[in-house]
């Protein structure tokens, strides 16, 4: 058994692609392995930002041999028939089986090929291997027609000790296979040769690389935190930060700065983005979590006190001159009141068919109105004047320059205007939550100006049909429906979502052309009878219902991590009247409650049986069950017994429903397991006698209708 270790040595690769391009060209090169028969007993990657590694131990010296069997023609084909496959598999006719088949008799040729030496099947492999390897990007240079993602010097391809003889061709070149590589670009930039993996890391360490990215990750995440804590500080969390530094150096050592106390009064958030984007720092933080007037730098050069000083004195001057633009920004900004600039939102268009941000900020002040009443604690002024002015922003310099300060800028300056604590953080927050991990507002006018912005762009793009599909999701829209669910159901809002997406979408009459009314719509046209005018409104009033279901479907994911079944969250949507999605998960937990019992398993097993058996009924005779029974046509004791326990049953639920008990009316449901067992144990549904069929089937469509009082039992995953 021996090692396969391969390196693609080139121009530094882009962080954010390395570690992927290295897992690829790994899982490139074990495919063909298996696919040329090659089993290996262990294969890891390794990356740097100048080189692609790839370790696969265990290959065998050759390739197993092989035995295929083939059918050819029939025995009494064509002669050229006969020597075309008697010349694709090397064989004679009298080596090859006369076989009798239903179809007639065949020959058949057993094909016996020996496994090539693994050196010989090698270079192939890696050649196809490199050239399938995808880039987000990629180029070309020099004269070479060949792309890769920066300009390839060298292929280090030993196996089994021995260099591999191939090369990688360029298109106007080629890339011969050796057994060298280059250590660090600075330090040790000489050749080095290896024999194999061990020999290959242990020669680039003492050659100032590091090619384990998890170890760099270490030396510079514990470096960072030794480095603050001897100023009594810690490091700002920053894990994709991190990652992208971890894939800037090949040789970690931090190095910690200091930011002039000049810059000091700018907003931390400002600091800490032009550090972090500009410069790749990490941020220093006291004990209670403001920010300390230190950075750390990971610097790619060996640990030297002089050599240190000199980088860290670099370091800052850069951000002094960084910086400099921060508060340029920052004090240009505050001379010019978010009031003031609002104006000129009506020149930023926010989508093409849904006006300009002008136009969303007076949707979102007519929704904050509307939904600070169903928001407790939420003053409606304070809502609409954070809404008026939570996208004023955007035409500030800082946020120019830092699009993702958006909102937390806006805060700032509020502040500095003489706004409101609650409108303040409202401007903050009203783009939060943006993902399942991200912090969901709890203030009350936070909670309002989020939800209405998130409302308004849902109800904008589903009434043009700019809607999700498949893996596409270009406006976000799932994750601001999931932002929603979260305001709504982590703050415990009673919010009714169709009236909501009602409102929303009548906000957009004036903005959205009729035409894509009948777009979005358009699916549903049967639906409408003919006339213009009351087809387009009956369309408008179409899309909340739309936005219904895709919010069934964003619910069933984010509580699936939840253990929650996602057909119990369908069937209580089923109902159609549910909206409320506090309501609804309060039904589901009962439905789930209960169902996991003995009683409930047994309970939708009838409710179901019964469902079914009244469907087929009705479409055999063309007629709709409603429930109303005779109890004059009761004859049997397990139908009296199942009709007044339904009584009984409804009666309670009715009540618990009413006071919003969902355990207690699934409890009273729960009660009908026996009756309906003996029902259907007993009693014959379809009778000799019409009228006393017809009742029966009567009475199970009564057991549908009281199970459909908490949810559509149909729905509902045996």
């Amino acid at each position: 058994m021996s090692e396969l270790l391969v390196e693609l040595f080139s121009e530094e690769i882009p962080a954010r692609m390395q570690k992927k391009a290295a897992d690829d060209l790994l899982s490139l090169l074990t495919q063909k392995l298996k696919k040329a028969g090659l089993d290996y007993s262990s294969a890891t990657a390794n990356v740097t930002p100048r080189r692609l590694i790839a370790v696969i131990d265990g290959l065998p010296d050759k390739q197993p041999d092989t035995s295929e069997e083939r059918r050819g023609p029939k025995a009494d084909a064509p002669e050229k028939a006969l020597a075309g496959f008697l010349g694709s598999v090397g064989l004679t006719l009298d080596q090859c089986e006369k076989r009798e088949t239903p179809k007639g008799t065949f020959l058949y040729a057993v094909v016996e090929t020996k496994g090539a030496e693994t050196r010989s099947v090698l270079p192939g492999i890696l050649a196809e291997a490199v050239k399938e390897l995808a880039w987000p990007k990629s180029m070309r240079w020099g004269r070479h027609a060949f792309r890769w993602v920066r300009p390839m010097h060298g292929v280090l391809a030993v196996f089994g000790g021995e260099t591999l003889d191939g090369e990688i061709d360029l298109g106007g070149g080629a890339l011969i296979f050796t057994n060298q590589t280059r250590g660090h670009r600075f330090l040790a930039p000489d050749a080095i040769t290896v024999s194999d993996f061990a020999d290959y890391q242990a020669k680039l360490r003492a050659a100032f690389v590091i090619i384990d990215r998890e170890e760099r990750k270490r030396i510079i995440e514990e470096g960072a935190a030794a480095l603050a804590k001897a100023e009594s500080l810690t490091v700002k969390p920053d894990q994709g930060l991190l990652e992208e530094v971890c894939g800037l150096v090949e040789w970690p050592v931090p190095i910690m700065g200091r930011i002039d106390d000049a810059f000091m009064d700018v907003p931390a958030e400002a600091l800490v983005t032009s550090m972090r984007s500009h410069q790749k720092y990490f941020s220093a933080e006291h004990a209670d979590g403001t920010l300390a007037s230190r950075f750390i730098t990971v610097s790619n050069m060996a640990a030297d006190p002089e050599r240190d000083a000199t980088i860290r004195a670099g370091n800052e001057k850069v951000l002094r001159a960084r910086l400099s633009d921060a508060k340029f920004f920052w004090d240009q900004d505050r001379a010019v009141k978010l009031e003031a600039r609002t104006v000129k939102l009506s020149d930023i268009l926010f989508y093409q068919k849904l006006g300009t941000v002008a136009d969303k900020r007076a949707r979102l002040e007519a929704l904050a109105e509307w939904l600070a009443g169903y928001v407790p604690g939420a003053d409606a002024a304070k809502a609409k004047r954070a809404a008026t002015l939570c996208k004023a922003d955007l035409v500030t310099e800082m946020v120019g320059e830092f699009p993702e300060l958006q909102g937390i800028m806006g805060r700032y300056y509020a502040l500095h205007d003489g706004e409101a604590p609650e409108v303040a953080d409202a401007i903050a927050d009203h783009y939060a939550p943006q993902g399942p991990n991200d912090r969901c507002p709890t203030a009350p006018e936070s909670i309002v100006v989020a939800l209405a912005d998130k409302l308004d762009t849902l109800a904008g793009f589903f009434a043009i049909d700019e809607k999700p599909t498949g893996s596409k999701d270009p406006f976000a829209l799932r994750r601001a429906a999931l932002g929603v669910i979260r305001l709504i159901v982590e703050n415990k809002l009673r919010l009714p979502l169709k009236e909501a997406f009602g409102y929303a979408i009548e906000l957009l009459k004036e903005i959205i052309p009729e035409s894509e009314f009948y777009k979005a719509g358009e699916p549903y046209a049967d639906m409408v009878a003919d006339g213009a005018s009351e087809k387009l409104e009956v369309l408008r009033g179409i899309v909340p219902l739309v936005l219904l279901d895709f919010f069934a479907d964003r619910l069933k994911v984010h509580l699936r991590d939840g253990g929650v079944r996602h057909d119990l969250v369908s069937a209580v949507f089923a109902l159609g009247s549910e909206d409320d999605l506090v309501r609804l998960l309060a039904r589901v937990t009962a439905l789930q409650s209960v169902l996991s019992t003995d009683d409930g398993a047994n309970l939708l097993a009838g409710v179901r049986r019964a469902g079914n058996i009244v469907r087929a009924e009705e479409k055999k005779d063309g007629v709709a069950y409603d429930g109303r029974t005779d109890d004059g046509l009761l004859a049997e004791d397990e139908e009296k017994a199942l009709s007044q326990a339904l009584i009984v049953a409804e009666d309670g639920a009715d009540k618990a429903l009413a006071d919003e008990d969902f355990e207690a009316a699934m409890a009273a449901l729960a009660s009908l397991r026996g009756p309906v067992d003996a029902f259907f144990d007993k009693v014959t549904v379809n009778d000799d006698d019409p009228a006393v069929r017809r009742n029966r089937l009567a009475l199970l469509a009564r057991v549908g209708s009281a199970a459909h009082r908490i949810a559509d039992f149909s729905k509902i995953e045996a």
